[in-house]
């Protein structure tokens, strides 16, 4: 078969949409794109099976629409593979619309598939609002659609033979005769150690490897030592369906990994996009094969982590292991929130993490979210306020400041339909611009919040240190990526959401 990966051309009035490996949907002012991870692997397996597999990532080439269905009609793809996000659904199924408009009539009408959290939450929505063949849920669908298209080495298989095919693999849903079936829930059972390493120059690794905020030193890509969070219970997140179960790759698969990266591809920085990295004997025995390889002196390494999770310790045995950059979910400096999102961490715990990580020599980043229907605009206060704290005083390098977005499939959501918080179910308000719960103050002083901590870098105190940092060449760049990023990021909370 012929199989082409795709992200198409979205709606760009907003700014660049984050699709691929993305746990929060955001469009940014500024160029920012993501490697997606798991759509990569996908066709890597699916090369390696002895199919033909096309990339071909719209946002990240600059394509548009008339090119993308020229690329189409060029290629004669018999599938098209479509990670989705809540925002841009609409706009999928538009796509997938003008698809077999187009090529209906035609001998090479391709099969479309639908990927992702949204329509892992909500799959019969997509069958019903579009003509999408297949919707594969669950995270493992690089398995899947392996498993799949295993039945097509003689040539392309029908829609027919396909919905036999899946029969044999959980997770799938799809029409027959009209009505919509599908092949149970999905499972997680397979073995991360088995899947191969991505082929980087198959997947254009190039387009990812630079406008990337969180690399210090280009170029960048990212990895995934597991899926995807071992606390796994945080009610706003929407991979926790993706994912209900952790696993984890052997810490050897995940260095030789590293090491194919630093020495065919030259790379500089690595971003680990696993939901919450391992700990315990995995971490200790991840930094000692880093040091022993010599990893920790050809790249900086940077992962998602959780507060309270590691000491003084460790922390300092990561960043004699190459560690640079640690994401930190704070989310909010009122307990009662960090509660009800079922965090498991303290406000104490949050100052102190970040106090003893820079301490160590890491650089802890923050993400910080406002407009919960259950705060007072003096509890968002608060969390401001802490923000701006850990920035000032240095504990914290970095931050993302967003407005929490319920989406389906979450705790959150549910919540949202039980108590009747949503101002809207129109998904392409989930865009993290503007409050979709309904919030017991006035909208524009939540926006004046988020667009608040991003002018902290401006602080003299603040900025004074950042300009300290700078000891290099790959510095003097990061200080002035950064900078382009906070610009882009107050532009991307205005008032009305355009520019």
């Amino acid at each position: 078969m012929k199989i082409l990966f795709s992200y198409p051309p979205l709606d760009r009035s907003k700014g660049y949409p984050t699709i691929g490996q993305n746990r929060q949907f955001q469009y940014f002012s500024e160029p920012t794109f993501i490697y997606p991870v798991v759509p990569a692997l996908a066709a890597t397996m699916l090369r390696n099976a002895g199919h033909e597999v096309l990339w071909n990532d719209c946002i990240a080439e600059g394509m548009e629409r008339p090119g993308y269905l020229d690329l189409i009609r060029r290629e004669k793809p018999d599938m098209i593979v479509l990670e989705s996000k809540t925002p841009v659904i609409k706009e999928y199924w538009e796509y997938i619309r003008i698809i077999k408009e187009e090529f209906s009539h035609g001998p090479h009408c391709p099969l479309t598939v639908l990927v992702g959290d949204h329509v892992t939450a909500l799959p019969e929505e997509s069958l019903k609002n579009s003509n999408v063949d297949f919707i594969i849920t669950g995270g493992d669908y690089d398995f899947i659609l392996r498993g799949l298209c295993a039945h097509a080495s003689g040539g392309p298989l029908s829609a027919t033979e396909l919905r036999r095919a899946a029969a044999a693999e959980p997770g799938v849903w799809y029409r027959e005769n009209d009505e919509i079936k599908n092949t149970g829930p999905f499972t997680l059972n397979h073995d991360l150690n088995e899947a191969p390493f991505i082929d980087r120059e198959l997947t254009k690794w190039r387009l990812y490897a630079y406008e990337n905020g969180n690399y210090r030193r280009t170029p960048g890509t990212y990895i995934m030592s597991g899926r995807d969070c071992w606390w796994g219970k945080c009610s706003f997140c929407s991979w926790t369906q993706l994912y209900p179960r952790f696993r984890v790759r052997s810490v050897e698969n995940v260095l030789d990994e590293i090491g194919s990266l630093v020495r065919d591809l030259r790379i500089r920085e690595i971003m680990d996009d696993t939901g919450t990295f391992p700990r315990g004997d995995w971490l200790n025995n991840f930094c000692r094969g880093m040091g022993e390889r010599g990893y920790a002196r050809d790249i900086g390494f940077d992962c998602n982590f959780r507060f309270g999770s590691a000491g003084r310790e460790e922390y300092r045995m990561m960043q004699r292991s190459g560690f640079r950059f640690l994401l930190f979910g704070l989310e909010s400096a009122n307990q009662e929130t960090l509660d009800r999102l079922k965090k498991n961490i303290t406000v104490e715990e949050i100052i102190s993490s970040c106090r003893t990580a820079r301490h160590a020599g890491l650089y802890p980043h923050v993400t910080i979210m406002f407009g919960y229907p259950w705060e007072s605009y003096a509890q968002a206060r608060r969390t401001f306020e802490l923000g701006r704290y850990l920035l000032r005083n240095g504990y914290a390098s970095s931050m993302q400041a967003t407005i929490i977005i319920p989406y389906p499939g979450t705790a959150l959501y549910t919540e949202c339909l039980e108590n009747g918080w949503l101002r809207t179910t129109d998904w392409e308000d989930f865009d993290m611009r503007k409050p979709v719960m309904k919030i017991p103050f006035p909208e524009e002083e939540l926006l004046k919040l988020v667009r608040g901590l991003y002018t902290v870098a401006f602080d003299p105190l603040f900025l004074g240190r950042r300009i300290a940092s700078i000891r290099n060449w790959d510095d003097l760049k990061f200080v002035f990526r950064a900078g382009r990023k906070v610009i882009g990021h107050l532009r991307d909370f205005t008032r009305s959401g355009k520019r």
